[in-house]
Parts: C-alpha cells; sequence; structure tokens
C-alpha cells in the first residue's frame, strides 16, 4: 500500500490498483485526474477538506467512486447536489482492497465562539489513520499518523503530546498550508523529536511525495 501526501490534508491511498482519496480540499491542487478512485473519504464539511469542484471532477473521472463522511459532510454535499453515504464513529466498511474503520466525532474547538462540527477520522487497512481536525486517540493500534502539525486549533505542543498519546510507528505531518515554510520546517522538527521519543520514525513527505506502507 501506498500513500501519496498532496497539499495541506488531501491523501491518495493506492492498493491492488485501486485508490482512495481522503479530503480534497481548496489548498489542494485538482485531484480530479485521479484514475481507479473507488471511495472518497472527507472527514468533515470545510473548504480546506472538500470543494464541490474537487469532487465533482474526481466523481467524473471515477463515475462509481463513493464518498463517505460524518453526517455534517453528507448534509453539506446533499446541498451541493453531491451524494454521499453517512459513516460514523466506530463504523466499519470495505471498498474495493480498502477496510475503512472510522473514529471520532467532533472537530477540535477553534474558539467558543465558533459552533463545533462533526468530524471523523480514518484508520486505512488497519495501518494509516488521519484524524482530520481533531485529536483523536483511536482505540486501535496505529501503525502510521498522518499527523496535523498547523491550524487554527492548533498549538505544537498539542500536536506533540497526540503523538505521545498515539504511540505511532511513523508520523508524517499534513495540514500545513496555514504556516509559512520557515513554521512548517520548525513544526516538522517537534513532531519528529516527538516522534521519536515514543519510539517511532518521523517522515516528511512534500507534496507529491509518497510513502510505502
Amino acid at each position: 500500500m501506498r500513500v501519496t501526501k498532496f497539499e495541506h490534508a488531501a491523501l491518495v491511498v493506492e492498493e491492488d490498483g485501486s485508490a482512495l482519496v481522503i479530503d480534497p480540499g481548496s489548498f489542494t491542487r485538482s485531484l480530479g485526474d485521479t484514475p481507479h478512485v473507488v471511495a472518497i473519504v472527507v472527514t468533515h464539511a470545510h473548504a480546506d477538506h472538500w470543494t464541490p469542484d474537487q469532487l465533482l471532477a474526481l466523481r467524473q473521472t471515477n463515475p462509481g467512486a463513493q464518498i463517505f463522511g460524518p453526517a455534517g459532510v453528507t448534509a453539506a454535499l446533499a446541498e451541493a447536489g453531491i451524494e454521499a453515504t453517512m459513516v460514523a464513529d466506530g463504523e466499519r466498511i470495505t471498498v474495493g482492497p480498502f477496510a475503512l474503520a472510522f473514529a471520532g466525532t467532533t472537530h477540535a474547538q477553534i474558539h467558543s465562539s465558533i459552533p463545533l462540527i462533526d468530524n471523523t477520522g480514518v484508520l486505512v487497512n488497519e495501518t494509516l489513520f488521519y484524524p482530520g481536525d481533531a485529536l483523536t486517540v483511536p482505540s486501535f493500534p496505529v501503525a502510521v499518523l498522518a499527523t496535523p502539525v498547523g491550524a487554527p486549533w492548533l498549538k505544537i505542543g498539542e500536536a506533540m503530546d497526540y503523538v505521545e498519546a498515539v504511540r505511532p510507528g511513523t508520523t508524517f505531518p499534513v495540514h500545513e498550508q496555514t504556516l509559512s515554510s520557515a513554521g512548517f520546517g520548525m513544526h516538522a522538527d517537534r513532531l519528529k523529536a516527538a516522534t521519536e521519543a515514543a519510539g517511532g520514525r518521523a517522515v516528511t513527505l512534500q507534496p507529491g511525495e509518497s510513502l510505502e506502507l
């Protein structure tokens, strides 16, 4: 299995000739020409994690691709005329070669004045966990953690604590488009230190780079 990181929160996972797309949003290049997509997961309804243009382009290339997300996502997509299947914390489904397990219920708090929304992370093939915009510590072991590293709701100490709580074998930073290049480098270094302190290894992927899982 291979994961390719794109800008910000978008990931493409490939296995046995099929692809899974996660969170293709507004800070990410168009992924509409990605072939062999059997499923798309949207962790929550913010635009940096999905746009109608991204999803419609993916569906045009891959008419049979199924879209999954929590209740807030399916409602937002329905308003855009896009059909999706609702998933929730604790649910497990299989699509093509991808076994998906969902964990988490709520987006991390940005500020008390901003309403909380649904957010559900996904574990792919018992290996790769991406929490979306939350610091969900799942009940299952995590081999590879796609770790949010920059966001209005996040400080780097929280990301470091999160890695120490999950104790994954490998981490790589995601959700970086709110940071300058200097800030991203500093945050990635801190994440690396926390990962290694917890006994794991840290990898930094530039947009378009892949990791074999």
